[in-house]
């Protein structure tokens, strides 16, 4: 029988505990343990057995506990120091209000959207390393006092539980989540009617969303869900579930996320007073729309500056900031042109934004795209005045994957940076980690990261070794038990299942593996030598175990295919007891699985991990890590804190390759890794991997740490993006004369011209120290000199005059002549020897560029 409706029903607190609600409610619990030990002590059976969720907890335990708690004088005092450590936590001055107070400028809020974030188990709001990144992100901010406002969409059904049948194929479930059973709230006007935004959607009435507010620490998430009364049942659907539907559903979502997210912002502030967001970034393109509904409020809403198109392009532009993560153009979204035009004609999402402006900015107009798509990647670096990607090699990748749309410039001269990712210790590190530190005297709300991880060379060698047994104890108990839960629902009898008691061993060196079941992540390298990789496993001196997890794309059949091959692996009777593989990779099982795991396994396809954050994870938890180089490893790898898997870049049989790099993976396994993990003193310490232990703590710590991700963005993006912007928008003057220039510029371009170089000072044996003596000859049309910049460029030469490592002078303008000639000169030492090569170049110039490749045109002889 089937129920026609389902709601939470909320506990009433005595008094005594109305505390434990405001604990409950902000989501900072999720990584303040003392927080969880409150929780715990209210019930500890209940605890665990509702999944440690607070909100779960307090609907499940009985009126009589709760009178008999808040007549406990030890639990109240408990209870009121953590509250009291909450208040302090979410009032006080942190980093951000400390660098304010000296005199650092900063904006005064910055609006953060998202599709996906992964904060809390208890909010399965995630599919992956995404919105595992953007939960981190928010809660580094709360902790460095950043002024963030999340922006993403509630799911009904967050992304699907995963299942293995008997076969071991992957099966999906999508369990319904109840908003009142979450740890969020309905955000609410003044007279308690609940806060409601719209969008005009082509196909019928207009699209209703309500607004949920999750506390992460100090910042608020706004989540966006439209299965609300008012929204005929296709409308209601649109938040179903994470990466789900149709192109057009998909685009749904996306429209809501991008435009409703910025009205949710706007509420948001006109309700509680919050500052408006002075910086907007895209966590992806999936949130792109976002600057379609700036132009919007810029050019036609009612109460807005009524500014032409291309001026409020620009203010949008100033203000924005846009973050790439795919290294691969398959995993960018593309909506068809006309699905696009059609949500955004007159009737649609953007009234009065004219469609014929708005098709240009994700248009594939560069050589190799195609013009009949809408690219949603595009769009986010055409309405973005600063990008980046989130590693230094993906930076590289992605100027390259993207160079077609400022084909004028080399690589390197691409406006795509990077900032390395970083993991929120609090969340990853496991508590004994930080206690065996506070044993020290180390501090971890310190901002001396590298003195906090520095304490490990106070630590012994065996107090290390033997919390890194309690940590590898932990992750066998839990991983039985989850291996437990899904042999049952494989079909497996209570009565098959006595060898699970036995499976794994708290003492082998276990290597660890979790993330989506992607091709080019390589899930089964393992596997390439099943021979060898049994001996390893079952090795009777130094045997291995491997603890497996991630979920394949519903829609992956190939992904699905990569699980079946572990887990058919892990059902052999011989192995079964050295490979598991874990269902429904989330949060809860991640918390166990990265402190106890020894090594870090990450074996992608070398250049396609744009960071690949999980190996920092296992990092900070003293784990060593054995990875292709590639995102964050390649960066941050020096030789002793981990193993780099050689890689067989070049060779383009792919079988051959997988072949070539799994032998190369064994080869370390069986003679570095696994020998130095057994090498152990007369106390049962192996000393030599305790040294790499305290090296990676060392050398990683402070590098990985997600408060310094996010305090990179507030210096190199968020600051900048804020001061530009101010300047454009104070009074809107600053945008408009850039506006104006631009146009200037892109018309009078095809006047501009380098007619004539001529060269001296070097005679034709050239020495190191020799200057040699630039004139160039430049015509710019209807431009004026002010309006460029003439460089000389020089570096070595290749066989084919190519110049690389290249170098940059600004000439000087020194005469003028008729009709918009011009000489420019300068000088340039010889400061190496060899080849050596030189051109002159003609690039646009304004204090408000961020990068001389803005306007994506230059002038060369």
């Amino acid at each position: 029988m089937r129920a026609i409706r389902r709601f939470t029903v909320r506990p009433v607190l005595p008094p005594a505990l109305a505390a434990l609600s405001d604990l409950a409610g902000n989501l900072r619990w999720s990584w303040h343990p003392e927080t969880q030990d409150v929780f715990a002590a209210v019930d500890p059976d209940v605890w665990e057995s509702t999944g440690r969720d607070p909100v779960r907890l307090l609907g499940a335990v009985g009126r009589a506990r709760l009178d008999e708690l808040a007549a406990d004088e030890a639990f109240l005092a408990q209870l009121g120091a953590a509250h009291e450590d909450l208040g302090r936590y979410l009032s006080g001055d942190r980093w951000y209000q400390r660098r304010l107070a000296a005199g650092v400028d900063g904006p005064a809020a910055i609006g953060y959207f998202s599709p996906e974030f992964g904060v809390a188990a208890v909010l399965p709001q995630y599919s992956g390393g995404l919105g595992i990144l953007a939960g981190d992100h928010l809660k580094a901010a709360s902790d460095l006092g950043v002024p963030i406002i999340g922006v993403g969409l509630l799911y009904k059904h967050g992304y699907f539980k995963q299942a293995f049948s008997r076969e071991g194929w992957q099966q999906e479930t999508y369990p319904v989540l109840d908003p009142d059973g979450l740890p969020i709230s309905l955000l609410r006007e003044e007279n308690g009617e609940r806060a409601m935004i719209s969008i005009a959607l082509p196909d019928g009435p207009e699209l209703l969303a309500r607004i949920w507010v999750a506390n992460v620490g100090r910042v608020p998430l706004l989540m966006l869900d439209t299965d609300v009364e008012g929204n005929p049942d296709h409308y209601r659907q649109v938040t179903d579930r994470l990466y789900g539907g149709t192109s057009e559903h998909r685009l749904r979502q996306e429209l809501l996320l991008g435009v409703g997210g910025v009205r949710a912002l706007r509420v948001f502030s006109r309700i509680t007073g919050h500052a408006a967001p002075e910086v907007f970034h895209t966590n992806e393109g999936h949130a792109g729309f976002l600057g379609l509904e700036r132009i919007r409020e810029l050019t036609v809403a009612e109460d807005g500056p009524k500014l032409d198109f291309d001026t409020a392009l620009e203010v949008g532009r100033a203000s924005t900031v846009f973050t790439t993560h795919t290294p691969v153009p398959a995993g960018i979204d593309r909506f068809s042109r006309t699905l696009v035009e059609q949500y955004f004609s007159d009737a649609g999402a953007t009234p009065g934004v004219p469609i014929d402006r708005i098709l240009p900015l994700g248009t594939e107009d560069y050589e190799g795209g195609d013009p009949s798509v809408f690219n949603m990647a595009v769009m986010g670096f055409r309405l973005a005045q600063r990008a980046n990607g989130v590693s230094q090699l993906h930076g590289h990748v992605s100027r390259e994957m993207f160079q077609g749309l400022w084909p004028a410039f080399d690589e390197a001269e691409v406006p795509i940076g990077s900032i390395t990712n970083g993991v929120h210790a609090p969340t990853w590190v496991a508590r004994e980690v930080f206690e065996l530190a506070a044993t020290q005297g180390a501090d971890p709300d310190s901002d001396d990261a590298e003195g906090f991880w520095a304490a490990v060379d106070k630590v012994s060698g065996a107090d290390i070794w033997a919390t890194k047994r309690v940590l590898r104890e932990r992750l066998v108990i839990d991983a039985r038990k989850r291996l437990a839960r899904s042999c049952e629902k494989r079909g497996a009898a209570k009565a098959e299942l006595g060898w699970i008691e036995t499976a794994l061993d708290p003492d082998v060196l276990t290597i660890g593996f979790a993330r989506r079941a992607a091709s080019y992540k390589r899930l089964t390298l393992m596997l390439r030598d099943p021979e060898r990789l049994k001996r390893l496993l079952l090795d009777p001196e130094r045997p291995i175990q491997l603890i497996m997890a991630g979920k394949a794309h519903p829609a992956d059949d190939g992904g699905k295919k990569l699980i079946q091959a572990i887990v058919r692996l892990a059902d052999d009777p011989e192995l079964r007891h050295r490979v598991a593989y874990l269902p429904n990779y989330d949060i809860a099982m991640a918390q166990p699985l990265y402190p106890g795991c020894d090594v870090w396994l990450n074996n992608p396809l070398r250049p396609y991990e744009a960071c690949g954050t999980s190996g920092m994870k296992a990092a900070l938890n003293g784990g060593l890590n054995l990875s292709i180089l590639d995102g964050w490893w390649d960066e941050w790898y020096d030789g002793d804190n981990g193993w780099a898997i050689p890689s067989a870049d070049g060779v383009i049989d792919a079988d051959h390759r997988d072949d070539l790099e799994a032998n190369a993976l064994y080869d370390l396994i069986e003679n570095e890794v696994a020998p130095r993990f057994y090498d152990v003193d007369g106390e049962g310490v192996p000393t030599r991997w305790i040294e790499m232990t305290r090296h990676t703590l060392k050398s990683l710590g402070p590098k990985v740490l997600a408060t310094r991700m996010v305090s990179d963005y507030v210096r190199q993006l968020y600051t900048p993006a804020a001061t530009t912007a101010r300047r454009l928008n104070s009074d809107y003057a600053g945008a408009v004369e850039l506006a104006a220039w631009k146009k200037k510029v892109r018309a009078g371009w095809t006047g501009v011209h380098v007619e004539h170089v001529e060269s001296s000072g070097v005679g034709d044996a050239p020495e190191v120290g020799d200057t040699m003596s630039v004139r160039a000859f430049v015509a710019l049309g209807d431009l004026a000199p002010a309006d460029v910049d003439v460089q000389l460029v020089h570096g070595r030469s290749t066989g084919e005059d190519e110049l690389v490592d290249t170098s940059v002078e600004s000439l000087v303008l020194a005469e003028s002549y008729e009709a918009g000639r011009h000489r420019f000169d300068g000088d340039v030492v010889l400061d190496h020897s060899g080849s050596f090569g030189y051109t002159v170049r003609i690039i646009p110039r304004n204090d408000l560029l961020t990068s001389p490749a803005e306007l994506g045109v230059v002038a060369l002889p």
